[in-house]
């Protein structure tokens, strides 16, 4: 009788050769240039105008095809998502997009990769697994609030963590809303945009690290204050 961890590999195995096959298929690759974005900017929205549903869907598709193979380019396609959809429509897209790609990322990286990942990023497991003991889910949102971490590299690394995939996904949703905002914001005035470099400035990435601590400091501080009030002698 097949178990159900083989079943799950084989499951993830058999969406990796259709997702790998599509990206090969369709050269979904060369939508990932910001040149190229900039250039096809006034077919994408005329085609957005006349086949609206058509172009979302396909623009979601590719959004999670980019991100479960960990392939350069999500914050293009993120941009891109401002340019074509609008800041509420393209922030909803992106948003889900962007957490179902990542949570299949983390899973192939827990049930197919996790020998390859370990021997990868081996040196900043334990720190990592440390916080997961430590605070949960505050430190993956922690994580995802500070754009200064590389996105594909959480997916992998929190697959080999013993976080649920289910917490995963809602946490990563939430801690990487502020930066999707900000990208699909960039996005409306994508002519300007000459690098992904000028998007986020020092003084707004700051703003990111701040956020990024608070959950984890205000955890400690009510931790801390709990324990002196249970350490104080009663009157």
């Amino acid at each position: 009788m097949t178990s159900p961890a083989l079943l799950k590999k084989i499951g993830l195995v058999v969406v990796l050769v259709v997702v790998a096959g599509t990206v090969a298929f369709f050269d979904l690759q060369r939508f990932l240039d910001l040149g190229y974005l900039k250039e096809q900017q006034a077919a994408f929205q005329a085609l957005y105008h006349t086949h609206p549903v058509a172009l979302l869907s396909s623009y979601v598709l590719a959004y999670v095809l980019v991100t479960a193979l960990s392939i350069p380019g999500a914050a293009v396609m993120t941009l891109a998502g401002g340019a074509l959809f609008g800041l509420v429509t393209g922030t909803v897209a992106v948003s889900f997009a962007s957490t179902l790609g990542a949570t299949l990322a983390c899973a192939v990286a827990r049930y197919l990769l996790r020998n390859w990942v370990q021997g990868k990023f081996g040196d900043r497991l334990a720190k990592i697994n440390q916080g997961i003991q430590q605070d949960g889910g505050w430190y993956l949102f922690g994580l995802r609030l500070v754009p200064i971490f590389p996105f594909f590299v959480v997916n992998l690394v929190m697959g080999i963590t013993p976080i649920r995939l289910r917490t995963y996904a809602w946490v990563s949703q939430l801690g990487m809303l502020p930066a999707t905002i900000v990208y699909v914001n960039a996005g409306q005035q994508l002519a300007q945009i000459d690098s992904l470099k000028g998007i986020l400035s020092p003084g707004l990435l700051f703003s990111f690290i701040l956020l990024g601590l608070l959950p984890i400091t205000t955890k400690k501080i009510l931790a801390w204050i709990t324990r002196k009030r249970h350490s104080s002698p009663t009157p």
